[in-house]
């Protein structure tokens, strides 16, 4: 069975029909997605779709793009709750460099307090890294947490290589599926397998066969296909493999069971 390392299940996109894509997804073979929460408006949604599909587990943390919006007090209310109400991971959290109207000192500051209570509460954390892997990279060294997994990973053969000594494993999803990503594929075919998860990032970053389209966690078996065939590796073989990768970088997720309320 497959696991979707980073699955946006709570996201509005998936209102009209979310009770559908979960059960697309178990159908397709996807047995658990974790869920990561962006800001403090949507940890409540998150944790009520983890209540309401069985193998879906939750993440809490502030995206760096939303921490425009955010207050320090943001950051006392997810305390509290990953110890009321405790997830598999602190995320989706880290670096943006890719926005220019976000506040890269505000970013930072958001980013190593989270990574303090990952620490603190020992929890594996969920990176957002695009286009500041060394600026995370810098704050990981300097703020040791228990691993996790770099999402969408998009930098170098070195950078992955600093990543995987801090005990992280790296995301891969859709766009490995276009053949344009060249860098992407590499990574993907030459790292170690035992370093790589699976994504879909849904409803984002569609696959190849959906092209500006919605993204959703029954695609992660076919994402999982082309990597199979990129690697000249036995589907079921990788599947396995990757597998095993998710629950090494997030130990909770088999464990996770929702609460009896919120």
């Amino acid at each position: 069975m497959w696991m979707d390392s980073h699955c946006h299940l709570d996201a509005p996109e998936f209102t009209p029909d979310r009770d559908q894509v979960w059960l697309a997804a178990q159908a397709a073979g996807v047995s658990r997605a974790l869920v990561p929460g962006v800001e403090a408006r949507n940890w409540e949604a998150v944790d009520a779709c983890c209540h309401r599909y069985p193998g879906c587990a939750p993440a809490y943390g502030i995206h760096p793009l939303y921490v425009m919006a955010a207050c320090e007090s943001d950051l006392e209310l997810l305390a509290r709750r990953l110890a009321t109400h405790p997830p598999v991971a602190v995320g989706e959290i880290g670096l943006d460099g890719f926005v220019d109207s976000v506040d890269p000192a505000r970013q930072e500051f958001f980013f190593v307090r989270q990574l303090q209570l990952a620490r603190d509460f020992d929890l594996p954390v969920v990176l957002h890294v695009r286009r500041a892997v060394d600026q995370v990279l810098k704050q990981l060294r300097r703020i040791r947490v228990m691993g996790g997994i770099a999402h969408a990973f998009n930098g170098s053969r070195q950078q992955a290589d600093e990543f995987i000594k801090l005990g992280f494993k790296l995301g891969f999803g859709g766009t490995l599926t276009y053949p344009g990503s060249q860098r992407i594929r590499r990574l993907a075919t030459e790292l170690p397998a035992e370093t790589l998860v699976l994504e879909t990032d849904a409803p984002d970053i569609p696959p190849s066969w959906r092209p500006g389209g919605r993204n959703d966690p029954a695609q992660l078996p076919a994402i999982g296909r082309v990597l199979a065939e990129l690697r000249e590796q036995e589907e079921s073989v990788l599947a396995a493999q990757l597998r095993d990768n998710t629950l090494a970088a997030l130990p909770g997720l088999t464990r996770w069971q929702p609460l009896s309320s919120s």
